[in-house]
């Protein structure tokens, strides 16, 4: 449930509506713009770097994962209401409550995540990632639906995007709370604390510490989080550049890309549940393979293609994989975690996805700064990503990994 309510915010901030507006109407479509998109990101994204492994094992010592979800879903909500001040020109305070929301719900997702080897068994993990995944698609999808009958509405009414978007940023707040109350009414915390020996938080950063120095003990892990840092990577540039390509390079408006959106949302959650039900039997790591050729094969259609269908075409190639190696990726993870350590460890997750959500965006930014806004280019870098996660993919053994976690547990 809580993956339905958060979903609202990566949807229409990050990926179909604010992201768009801020390039072409807070920052007026200047060359630099898709660049500052990506800065904003970057610098939130590197803000929970910092902090992900210190709150991951702070989690852990407290068994505090519940209250800190509290803190950083009310944040989130807040920034995302205040997004509704943002017009025409307010680059500063965009830039800033982009930052500031984007590191709330940032940690959100890191703790909730932790959540997961206390819900499922080991061979379920797939199952139950997947379902999430899938219900967070249809939460996404229901915001951005709420979100277009507005600007459908407003639009008839003769209103202009400086008037309707920000409207879109209180809905998208306002399901976010309301959604999410379901989980703090009902989801348990199921972790006890535990003795710390020094002070928190030297506690917690003598345990990221240890972490760190026996990492050759967790090998399969630690290769899988270099490919999570590589296909994130891809996977990241697609969800924060998506409307910004839609828009620039195909020339969508506002409402082509929301619809756009939509339907990619509905595959997104058909491929994360149907993954979801094969991952277990094909194994994590084939299931990931099969979704970074796919994310390869939409690479190429998105740069190749100048017809609106073409683009279509690999945008739900898109949605497919999205659900899929996102969901397929976390299950593996909580695979390969030590059990008293899960907070911990899918705070070093947390840590290679915001890598990756610096890495890729930053690089798509880059490349059209520097060719004049020429995002086709910029796309096609963008599947080097994808080519070479799989790469490295070949080399995690899941069940070595897994014997490893359990040696140490």
């Amino acid at each position: 449930m809580y993956d339905f309510a958060n979903s609202g915010y990566t949807t229409v901030v990050i990926t179909a509506v604010f992201n768009a507006y801020f390039v072409g109407v807070v920052c007026a479509g200047q060359s630099w713009a898709t660049l500052a998109w990506t800065l904003a990101l970057s610098v939130s994204y590197a803000l929970i770097i910092v902090s992900a492994p210190i709150l991951g094992a702070y989690a852990d010592v407290h068994a505090a994962k519940k209250k800190l979800l509290a803190i950083t879903t009310s944040g989130c909500v807040l920034g995302t209401a205040l997004l509704s001040l943002v017009g025409p020109g307010d680059l500063a305070l965009a830039f800033a409550l982009i930052v500031f929301s984007n590191v709330f719900f940032g940690t959100g997702e890191n703790i909730v995540a932790a959540f997961l080897p206390e819900l499922a068994r080991g061979e379920a993990m797939g199952k139950v990632s997947a379902w999430g995944w899938s219900l967070g698609y249809i939460g996404g999808l229901i915001t951005l639906a709420l979100c277009l009958a507005y600007v459908v509405w407003a639009r008839s009414h003769g209103q202009t995007e400086a008037q309707f978007v920000p409207v879109t940023m209180l809905i998208t707040a306002g399901v976010f709370a309301l959604a999410s109350s379901m989980t703090f009414l009902l989801l348990k915390e199921r972790a006890r604390p535990q003795q710390a020996r020094q002070g928190v938080p030297l506690q917690a950063l003598v345990r990221v510490g240890q972490t760190l120095r026996h990492a050759a003990q967790f090998k399969d892990l630690l290769r899988f989080l270099i490919c999570i840092v590589l296909y994130q990577s891809g996977v990241q540039t697609v969800i924060a550049l998506a409307a910004i390509y839609a828009q620039e390079a195909m020339n969508f408006t506002t409402q082509d890309t929301i619809v756009l959106v939509l339907l990619v949302n509905v595959t997104a959650s058909l491929g994360a549940f149907a993954f979801g039900q094969l991952q277990d039997r094909l194994g994590h790591r084939r299931t990931l393979a099969l979704t970074l050729l796919g994310w390869c094969l939409m690479v190429l259609i998105a740069y190749a293609t100048t017809e609106r269908s073409g683009f279509w075409v690999a945008a739900n190639i898109a949605g497919l994989c999205l659900g899929a190696s996102q969901s397929a990726g976390r299950a593996l993870v909580g695979y390969l975690t030590p059990a008293d350590r899960h907070a911990e460890f899918f705070g070093l997750w947390g840590l290679a996805v915001k890598l990756a959500s610096i890495l890729g965006p930053l690089t798509y930014g880059a490349v059209t700064w520097f060719t004049g806004n020429d995002h086709r280019s910029a796309m096609l870098i963008t599947g080097i990503f994808f080519v070479l996660g799989l790469l490295v993919l070949t080399g995690v053994d899941p069940e070595r990994g897994r014997r490893t976690a359990i040696s140490v547990s």
